[in-house]
């Protein structure tokens, strides 16, 4: 009989350490959800912080009165050409030697905005 009751002592056992299991399961699923919901957030928050710092950058330019309005795509040939690089039709992509200044780029730079927008025609 002691056998028997060792036997139903470790059924009983097992079965608890089954429902621990299966609890601690239920606590992971939990966690991951609460760890993947934390992760979107903390990505949704960069976009918005990166955005942000583009609007402040914006503002600054504006504040600077540099006279230098230039568009996102203009200051990103900017800082290529500030990189060493040409950013003009003629040699596009081609490096710039030291201390060398191109005409051409600066005037792809710096041309009058006004030319780039469409007629209402």
């Amino acid at each position: 009989m002691d056998q028997q009751i060792s036997k139903r002592d470790i059924y009983d056992h097992f079965a608890e350490l089954e429902k621990q299991t299966q609890a601690l399961v239920d606590s992971m699923d939990i966690l991951q959800n609460q760890i993947n919901a934390v992760l979107e957030e903390n990505a949704e928050l960069s976009i918005e912080n990166e955005h942000l710092h583009q609007v402040l950058e914006e503002q600054r330019n504006k504040q600077a009165g540099d006279g230098t309005h230039l568009t996102p795509s203009r200051q990103n040939l900017q800082k290529l050409y500030k990189q060493g690089f040409h950013v003009c039709n003629e040699y596009y992509g081609k490096r710039l030697e030291d201390h060398e200044s191109c005409t051409f780029c600066l005037e792809t730079i710096f041309r009058d905005q006004a030319q780039d927008q469409p007629t209402g025609k």
